[in-house]
């Protein structure tokens, strides 16, 4: 590695650590010439595969893009930012996990959804009726009741979907 002092071709690594969180390593460094010191890390670059949109258009994997559909989902909901990176990570982990060349944007938001269900019932709702375009309020109910099938118990961690309100006269 070039110096940053002195551009000198050749530095020395003097120590290497791994970071707390074991992600990538922390290298001190001394120039030969300068004797300067410096610190590096050192990543794992690992790619995603591109994702094919439904026209059949591919496009790179964007991370921030999957972290925008989580906070348009999860707006105005009481869920942590730090619950939100994790799923966005599990998200990601899957996809590297699967180990295709391509995948499709299908999956994509198939995974996202099974995040969401996790996070939140409303957030999961909103994002479902606009990634299987819901035409109307029948599809909103059967969605709704497919979750409370799939999820038993989940009513005693998270508030009801529909509060039992009093029918309005009219």
């Amino acid at each position: 590695m070039h110096c940053p002092f002195c551009q000198f071709e050749d530095t020395r690594v003097i120590d290497s650590r791994l970071t707390e969180d074991g992600s990538s390593v922390r290298r001190r460094r001394e120039c030969p010439q300068c004797s300067e010191r410096f610190t590096t890390f050192e990543l794992a670059e690992l790619s995603l595969p591109p994702v094919i949109k439904n026209n059949g258009r591919r496009e790179p994997f964007d991370a921030d893009k999957l972290r925008v559909s989580f906070d348009r989902a999860l707006q105005k909901r009481p869920v942590n930012s730090e619950a939100v990176e994790t799923a966005v990570r599990v998200v990601i982990h899957e996809i590297r996990k699967g180990g295709e060349r391509e995948i499709p944007s299908l999956r994509v938001g198939e995974l996202v959804m099974h995040e969401l269900k996790r996070l939140d019932q409303v957030a999961y709702v909103r994002f479902a009726s606009v990634y299987r375009r819901f035409e109307d309020v029948q599809a909103f109910r059967e969605e709704i009741e497919r979750l409370e099938r799939e999820l038993p118990g989940l009513e005693n961690r998270q508030p009801p979907l529909f509060e039992d309100y009093p029918k309005r006269k009219s």
